[in-house]
């Protein structure tokens, strides 16, 4: 299996992220929202030391082009205000005003993980060098990522061409005007005493720092890290679950031997058939089943569908990699040129587009489980009563679960359609075309909780199928430890019943299965 498809999850050593604005990955961004690492509990970030000195250099030389002609944002408004210019006497206020005009988010407020991996990802950005903004902004967010202290953030603000409301609410809370919350529990204005520990000390920003600060997308990236991170893990997990329904039906191993592949060499096709042969303990070029000749499409086409949504993924991942360690800032400050470079590197429709075809992916696979879960419920695959029913006359066993998953898979749908779509005209006709990554990243987001739902069904039934069968892998595969984890959480008890707690607890099981998944390639 690929190395890509492994270190995603990766914990870097210790207990601390290096910030450098180079080799930031979507784990560290991860680890550092969470606020813990998975082993040795705290984690905590350190800016690199020659990344602060590009950001020193790059404030020096964006004061000095800034005193000396015209820059957008530090010496002119912005948007359609980019010709009227900032007398030098009101340059200061300038910059506060912006911050002020433009913190209007609306909506919910963003949960403490998604507004920890913004400020993540912005101190990363802001380390690259070409935002021209004054160094102690760094130390204030690193600040509070170490201390558990995050501004106030709402949902709604962004069209994907910046995340200019919700950074424009975190420089506010730099600043000392805007609310802070944190793991006391408490929230108040920045710098308030006893309010919320370790908030950072109230920074005075001026016309020079302003739009440097909210020239980013760092909250959509944070966002899309995330999710990234957590339905990785489960198309994994699913490759599980999957193995399951397979010994559940007497599935063929044919669909996934090693010359079937050999043929048609795409990477992602290919590693999950390789994967498969590694969870069920199956040989390069199996014997062909004594029964059927061929299986449903929900195991026969598995590698063709998991496949394209590894790939996606990876996608997505070079997309962030990038975004997430760059200086997108406009303009761009070079301090070597001592130049402004006025440009478009914040419009994201790079990343709006790898995330719409994730969550295509990503629903394919979903309605893969769907399938398999179907084939459980029919006795020509698993020789046992329809809907895996008990021997009371007419009980209806599973049979709810293929209209609950089939209800989350539309949700899933739902949120699959492409955000990249989308098209605004904004500020007097200035900004003409929006990319949409923020929806893109909400949508992504949202995905998690149906994916998981729809595969937590098939794995109740395949499990209890299993059960009802006798069957039990050798203890030795990866399937078997499976099997065995899941059995120890799901309920035995095959009578009519609710099975509403039987899913949830299956598809938090899911988390255990990635594990499983990523052991057996160790």
């Amino acid at each position: 299996m690929s190395s890509r498809m492994l270190d995603v999850a990766a914990p870097v050593e210790g207990a601390v992220v290096a910030l450098d604005g180079r080799g930031l990955r979507v784990a560290d961004v991860v680890r550092l929202a969470d606020g813990r690492d998975g082993r040795d509990g705290g984690v905590r970030p350190l800016p690199a030391p020659e990344a602060l000195r590009r950001v020193e250099e790059s404030w020096d030389a964006a004061r000095r082009i800034a005193a000396t002609g015209r820059v957008y944002g530090r010496s002119t408004g912005v948007g359609a205000n980019r010709n009227e210019p900032v007398p030098t006497e009101a340059a200061a206020e300038h910059g506060l005003r912006l911050l002020r005009s433009h913190a209007g988010a609306i909506g919910e407020e963003l949960p403490a993980r998604q507004v920890r991996a913004m400020l993540a990802v912005r101190a990363n950005q802001l380390l690259a060098g070409g935002a021209g903004l004054r160094p102690e902004v760094v130390t204030s967010l690193c600040t509070a990522l170490e201390s558990g202290a995050y501004p106030v953030v709402n949902e709604f603000g962004s069209v994907g061409t910046g995340d200019i409301a919700a950074l424009a609410q975190m420089g506010l809370a730099l600043a000392g005007e805007h609310p802070w919350k944190g793991p006391a529990g408490g929230a108040g204005a920045g710098g308030a005493a006893g309010a919320v520990g370790g908030v950072p000390e109230p920074l005075l920003l001026d016309n020079n720092d302003a739009l440097a600060l909210i020239s980013s997308n760092a909250l959509t990236l944070g966002q899309s890290a995330l999710a990234l991170h957590e339905l990785r893990g489960l198309i994994e997990a699913t490759q599980v679950v999957g193995a399951l329904s397979l010994l559940a039906v007497d599935g063929s191993h044919e669909a996934y031997a090693a010359p079937v592949h050999a043929a048609r060499p795409h990477r992602g096709s290919t590693q999950v058939a390789r994967r498969m042969r590694e969870l069920i303990g199956a040989a390069d070029r199996p014997t062909p089943p004594l029964g059927r000749i061929q299986d449903p499409y929900g195991f026969r086409c598995l590698p063709q569908i998991h496949g394209p949504a590894h790939d996606a993924a990876d996608a997505l991942e070079d997309v962030l990699t990038v975004e997430i360690n760059a200086a997108a800032e406009n303009p761009l400050i070079c301090a070597e040129d001592l130049a402004a470079y006025h440009h478009g590197g914040f419009y994201q429709a790079q990343l709006a587009l790898a995330l719409d075809h994730f969550r295509l992916s990503l629903t394919q696979v979903a309605r893969l489980s769907t399938s398999r879960l179907s084939s459980l419920n029919e006795p020509n695959y698993t020789r046992l009563r329809p809907f895996l029913a008990d021997h009371e006359p007419a009980s209806s066993g599973v049979m709810i679960l293929e209209y609950a998953a089939g209800a989350a898979l539309g949700d899933l749908r739902a949120f699959s359609a492409p955000a990249s779509l989308g098209h605004a005209v904004l500020s007097r006709g200035v900004e003409e075309q929006a990319s949409f990554a923020s929806l893109a990243a909400r949508q992504t987001l949202r995905a998690c909780d149906a994916y998981r739902l729809v595969v937590g069904c098939e794995l109740v039934a395949a499990v209890r199928a299993l059960r009802l069968r006798d069957l039990r892998p050798e203890p030795g595969l990866p399937v078997g430890r499976a099997l065995e984890l899941a059995e120890s959480v799901l309920d035995a008890d095959q009578a009519d019943r609710p099975l509403t707690d039987d899913v949830g607890a299956a598809a938090r099981l899911l988390d255990g299965f990635t594990e499983i998944w990523r052991e057996s390639t160790a």
